[in-house]
């Protein structure tokens, strides 16, 4: 079991807890524990009792516990809350905006076990009156759940990419001279998929099962001359081959059959024009043990360096990011020099002194500028009040691609992917702000953000805006997400030439330079 799984079994007990009405001190040592494992680097199922104590977070009465879990996979105390726990009650606590506290008070004063139930009182303009809601938590609570609604039974890509390649493996062996691969949104690398589909020569007469996955997955079955036919057909949506029947053009990459602009796209570009991973040099936006990494800097770069890149951006988070152990202003003194003798040592890869600074709700970096001018680069990104109007969100981001000391504006919608919507913005105004600021805009490759969205790129390379593909990565594996940020970044079109990161070394530090 890995410790985020063992971190997340302690969140759901702390939050039982709460519900319940246990005592705060030990609810609040559950939480605890799971943040604090949550980060540890370390597999604790690697740890025995005594090195278990040794855990920050980790007490006696959760050793047993823990242990539990890790021999078992199961954790009796756990059973014990959910026990006495409605089952509806779970799903509602997963909902955003409402804690355990308020669970409690809907479930005790209006009898509401399932978020079928909370939906309808939200309907029914129940929620209005109760204590500690409002109209404005009321609304929060109905856009969440209807948000989830809308995103079940989809995946992410990445999610369900050890699917595609189990499936492709397990027809490969059985039937060698088979031919499988799949197709439709699969194919086109789409961000989220909905169905899995997959096309087959028709000498493949069985399929593997697949009915324990939550994933629709479709098989097609084509004669061996028909097989490519096929997989570029379903590979297309109507749109895109309806343009590509019309234009007499050739066809382009599976990751751009989703649009009707890529005719525009090929009059300046071709094919060859695409990023791919391996022009990728450097890595930007990484966070450390310095804040809520967890691994140190040395073994976030000497792991970087060991892949084969040439340069490591350490942007840990800045000090209004109390909840993810933000750097005051000495700690950032400590950081930097523990850079400069660590670039001593991996000459000639280098550390490139960034920070992560939160964009505070007026719009200003969360430094002053004689500490911001102390970093090589600066990503500026929204952490707290991501609830706002369209408005609001974009003249926030606006002032601060407009401070001089700002870089890169960091995942601009603040989205997770089938989890939280982003804030609204207005994508024009603020791409080209960044255009008239020479601010380069991410878009981040953690599979669950994906934000810039790729729609925008063409917009992004048209007013000629970088863009940096960031992997926002806490530990070492993290940097493996590139490749997805790689993916979505083909999907909008972008060129090796518009992306920060294909830059070398000695381009991308004059780059900076020349941006201060």
């Amino acid at each position: 079991m890995e410790n985020k799984e063992i971190a997340s079994v302690l969140k759901t007990v702390g939050q039982l807890m709460e519900l319940h009405n246990e005592d705060k001190f030990k609810t609040r040592s559950y939480i605890n524990a799971a943040f604090q494992i949550g980060k540890y680097a370390n597999p604790l199922r690697e740890l025995d009792d005594s090195e278990l104590l040794l855990v920050p977070g980790i007490g006696k009465n959760l050793v047993p516990k823990i242990r539990e879990l890790i021999d078992t996979s199961e954790m009796s105390y756990l059973n014990q809350w959910l026990e006495k726990t409605p089952e509806g009650l779970l799903e509602i606590l997963r909902i955003k905006g409402i804690g355990p506290s308020k669970v409690r008070l809907i479930w005790k004063e209006m009898e509401i076990e399932t978020v079928g139930e909370l939906l309808y009182a939200c309907n029914e303009n129940r929620l209005v009156d109760l204590k500690g809601f409002g109209e404005k938590t009321q609304a929060q609570v109905k856009q969440s759940i209807e948000f989830i609604m809308d995103n079940q039974d989809k995946f992410l890509f990445a999610s369900i990419e050890p699917l595609i390649q189990d499936i492709k493996d397990w027809i490969k062996h059985k039937y060698p001279d088979g031919l499988v691969s799949e197709t439709g949104a699969a194919l086109r690398r789409d961000l989220i998929i909905d169905e899995l589909e997959i096309v087959v020569s028709d000498n493949v007469l069985e399929r593997p099962d697949t009915s324990e996955t939550n994933v629709k997955v479709v098989f097609y079955s084509a004669s061996k001359d028909g097989f490519e036919k096929l997989v570029f057909e379903k590979s297309c949506t109507k749109e895109h081959l309806n343009v590509l029947n019309t234009s007499g053009i050739q066809p382009v990459l599976p990751e751009m059959r989703d649009n009707t602009w890529f005719v525009e796209w090929l009059k300046k570009h071709t094919e060859n024009d695409l990023l791919t991973d391996d022009h990728l040099l450097g890595s930007l936006h990484n966070h450390t043990t310095y804040s809520d990494g967890m691994h140190t800097l040395e073994e976030m770069a000497t792991y970087l360096k060991d892949l084969g890149y040439e340069y490591f951006g350490v942007c840990d988070h800045s000090k209004s990011a109390f909840y993810a152990n933000g750097l005051q202003e000495d700690r950032i003194i400590k950081q930097h020099n523990e850079i400069d003798l660590l670039n001593e040592k991996l000459n000639p890869f280098k550390i490139l002194k960034g920070i992560e600074s939160d964009i505070l709700m007026d719009g200003s970096l969360d430094y002053s500028a004689e500490v911001l001018k102390t970093f090589d680069f600066v990503v500026a990104s929204v952490h707290s009040v991501l609830r706002m109007d369209k408005d609001t969100a974009t003249n926030r981001l606006i002032k601060a691609v407009e401070n001089p000391y700002t870089s890169i504006l960091g995942h601009p919608t603040g989205r997770l992917l089938l989890s939280r919507p982003g804030y609204p913005i207005d994508h024009k105004k603020v791409i080209d702000a960044c255009a008239s600021n020479n601010v380069v805009v991410e878009l981040n490759a953690n599979p669950m953000r994906l934000d810039i969205d790729y729609t925008w790129i063409p917009y992004c390379m048209e007013r000629g805006v970088k863009v940096s593909i960031n992997p926002d990565a806490h530990r070492k594996e993290g940097f493996h997400h590139m490749r997805y940020g790689v993916m979505a970044a083909r999907k909008g079109g972008l060129t090796k030439d518009m992306t920060l990161n294909a830059l070398g070394l000695k381009d991308i530090e004059n780059y900076f330079r020349s941006k201060s």
